[in-house]
């Protein structure tokens, strides 16, 4: 464990029998075999000897961040075999990563107990399916299909239905999806309606889609990554003379995670079980984050009714975080709702008190970005290793301003789950096209009615797959919008930065900045989304854009989809083991309006704010203000509902400052001249209407009817080159003047 940074090294702590416990995340390089049985126990603290000495029965271990899970398991099983209690060959222990099974192996060996089985639920199930194939089917296993995409195209192709490669990706996804949930292709339709999913595309044709690619697989004599459960599953239930066999070979079951469990999986562990009860899980419903991919805690919430006389040892001592991010993880999960929250484990840190977590408020994005920057090289000079330290956010697109914060901070980085901005395929093409752009200049009819640069990126990047609003939905569509919506608000400041600047001028920009994140790295910074965060940890961790409408992320609609988006932030809050740090924006680029607001998760936790409802919730830290105009305005308070007084969150019912189902005092008449006018002016300067003004900011401008620019000014979607470009012709139609006759006059001066 190490010591805070200018502390003197702490001595070992001791082990159990003299007063201690060993740390339970961190291990020496080569430690020395135990002697014996009971020398494995050792340095293992109550809970987890009581896991380890559980051997007979079903046993649930429920198992907060940091509490050393996988000590506490691979110590149960070395302690069985080493006991001459369990045959090593007689062990199957399951996890969800290559990764983790490599690193429970690795456990297993140095403490003795080699030869256990310790694989994934898809390597363990393959190694079966190849070896009792001939004998159940006959023949060879058919080839493995490594890449499932060029077989969806075709299927989609076959039925008439044109996918780009982000929609291709999400329709794979969709299909995996539907297999590890046991959905066939002719029930998906009501599945989705069911679930509330958001379907990347029409349900009924991914349904169609699904069916072809099930069809040409059986004509091609091949499976996927999904058959190989499906199939492992079948031969299983039809063959009692194979399911005997396996449960002959194997006694005794561990299965690591088991709150992402999907239906399909724990069917095939049902199945390896039998009618025994011979089954060790070890899980967190509070750190379930992947339901999108079919995982559920349905079965770790319900074990102990499935089996009434299960062992449950709950593990909440902390060794890997210090008390102050341990108090602040509790009240995230205090404020908690739902099943899963109700099965909440209330960690208590073993460790000595560290700083407090810091939450900061920053003016806009790039200066959120070069404040974390800024600090992480001051813990780089304080000793703090750039290795030790990691940036996550809920979106991979949001890399791109830290990854030029910290190459301008000359702080090295790496990247984790994820391509460098630049490298990713949609940035290369956006990046070719604005270069084929900027080289034929007023000759690309493309950028005939674009008046400025962000219009003329915003004109190229069309052709891309960029629109004014985002998609619904997440998936690869969406992660598409996002970088190249990065491209977008990169031209809106870049053209803000240096007035005048041409298409050419950011194109060498982009170049620049490509160059400089291609550069090989050392062991840098971690730069990562929570999600691809799960199983790690660092001891500083920066938790960024902590925004509403980021975290929870704009698409998660319901009540579960809310709780899974707080069980995200709790799995980004626990990754840290002594500096934590919380920041958020209040405006996307600098001088931009400062409407945003931080993630509803946060109050109660943020010094200031308040919880409504919550159980237990922590407070914690100073609130810091980033530098630039923010520091000198003073707080701003939540936008209410002029009407009912409710906290507003959408972004829509926040530029009408009401609810969208409140009375509206708005001037119907105005608001129909305000729409036909844009509609003129929008066919005049050939752009989509919303690109004048949205209807929202039209309806707002209808109930405010302003009369002064000053006024105009100040309604949410009137910005400075809007109000200069426009500003003139909506004052008299506001003042009821007759504009149609003078209207290019009266709205061209720019």
């Amino acid at each position: 464990m190490r010591p805070p940074c200018g502390q003197p090294p702490r001595p070992p702590l001791p082990t159990w029998q003299h007063g201690g416990v060993t740390a339970a995340t961190h291990s020496s390089l080569f430690p020395q075999v135990p002697e014996s049985a009971d020398a494995v126990l050792d340095g293992l603290d109550p809970e987890q000897r009581e896991v380890a000495m559980a051997l007979h029965g079903p046993v649930c271990v429920l198992a907060g961040a940091g509490t050393g899970k996988t000590r506490a398991i691979t110590h149960r099983i070395a302690y069985g075999v080493r006991a001459g209690i369990l045959q090593p060959t007689s062990v199957l222990a399951v996890t969800f990563t290559n990764r983790a099974a490599g690193e429970m192996r690795g456990r297993l060996r140095q403490l003795g107990a080699g030869g256990v089985q310790t694989r994934t639920f898809h390597s363990a199930a393959l190694r079966q399916l190849q070896y009792f194939w001939p004998k159940a089917v006959g023949g060879d296993l058919p080839r493995l299909l490594e890449r499932k995409v060029q077989l969806v195209a075709e299927a989609a192709a076959r039925c008439r239905i044109r996918l780009d490669r982000n929609e291709l990706r999400d329709v794979t996804s969709e299909i995996e999806w539907s297999k590890v949930t046991q959905t066939v292709p002719a029930d998906y339709p009501a599945v989705v309606a069911k679930t509330q999913r958001d379907a990347p595309r029409d349900p009924a044709e991914i349904s169609q889609i699904y069916a072809m690619y099930e069809q040409l697989k059986r004509d091609r004599s091949v499976i996927d990554f999904e058959d190989v459960l499906l199939l492992t599953v079948a031969i299983l239930q039809d063959r009692h003379d194979i399911a005997d066999h396996v449960r002959r070979q194997y006694q005794h079951f561990v299965v690591d995670e088991y709150q992402d469990v999907s239906p399909l999986q724990q069917r095939l562990l049902d199945l390896w079980l039998g009618d025994r009860d011979t089954l060790c899980v070890v899980g967190d419903a509070s750190q379930t984050i992947y339901s999108f991919t079919g995982a559920t805690p349905d079965h770790l919430l319900n074990f102990r009714t499935r089996h009434p006389n299960a062992t449950v040892v709950k593990l909440v001592r902390d060794y890997r975080s210090t008390p102050q991010v341990v108090h602040l993880a509790n009240g995230l999960l205090g404020q908690a709702r739902g099943r899963a929250a109700e099965h909440r484990l209330e960690l208590v840190s073993q460790r000595e008190p560290g700083p407090e977590p810091v939450c900061t408020e920053y003016a806009d994005e790039p200066a959120e970005a070069e404040g974390t920057a800024r600090r992480i090289r001051d813990l780089i000079a304080a000793g703090v290793p750039a290795g030790e330290i990691a940036v996550l956010y809920r979106v991979n697109s949001q890399s791109e301003v830290y990854e030029q914060a910290l190459a301008d901070a000359g702080v090295p980085y790496q990247l984790r789950g994820a391509e460098r901005f630049f490298e990713r395929a949609e940035v290369r093409e956006a990046g070719i096209a604005l270069r084929g752009a900027a080289r034929a200049g007023g000759n690309d009819s493309l950028l005939d009615d674009a008046e400025g640069l962000p219009a003329e990126v915003r004109a190229v990047l069309s052709t891309k797959g960029w629109t004014t609003e985002p998609p619904t939905g997440s998936g690869a569509v969406r992660d598409r919008w996002e970088s190249l919506a990065a491209l977008v608000r990169l031209a809106e400041d870049f053209e803000q930065a240096k007035p005048g600047a041409t298409l050419s001028d950011l194109v060498a920009e982009l170049d620049e900045r490509a160059a400089a994140q291609h550069a090989p790295t050392v062991q840098g910074v971690t730069l990562a989304s929570l999600h691809s965060a799960k199983g790690l940890e660092w001891d500083a961790v920066f938790l960024a854009g902590l925004n509403e409408g980021m975290m929870p992320i704009t698409y998660a609609k319901t009540d579960e989809q809310i709780e899974e988006e707080r069980r995200l932030l709790y799995v980004g809050v626990t990754r840290a083991r002594f500096h934590l740090s919380l920041s958020w924006s209040l405006s996307r680029s600098p001088g931009g309006r400062a409407a945003r607001r931080p993630s509803r998760f946060l109050n109660g936790l943020r010094p200031g704010s308040v919880a409504l409802g919550t159980r237990g919730a922590a407070g914690g830290g100073g609130i810091e203000r980033g530098p630039g105009p923010v520091a000198k305005r003073g707080r701003r308070g939540p936008a209410r509902c002029r009407v009912c007084g409710k906290t507003l969150t959408d972004a829509g019912e926040m530029k009408l400052m009401r609810c969208d189902d409140c009375p509206s005092d708005m001037d119907e008449a105005l608001y129909e001249r305000l729409r036909d006018w844009r509609a003129v002016r929008a066919k005049e300067i050939g752009q989509p209407a919303y690109c004048v003004f949205t209807d929202k900011t039209l309806m707002a401008i209808a109930e405010a009817v302003p009369g002064s620019a000053g006024e105009l000014a100040g309604i949410s979607g009137v910005g400075a080159r809007k109000l200069d470009r426009f500003g003139t012709a909506v004052l008299a139609i506001c003042a009821g003047e007759t504009v149609e006759e003078g209207l290019g006059d009266a709205v061209d001066e720019v």
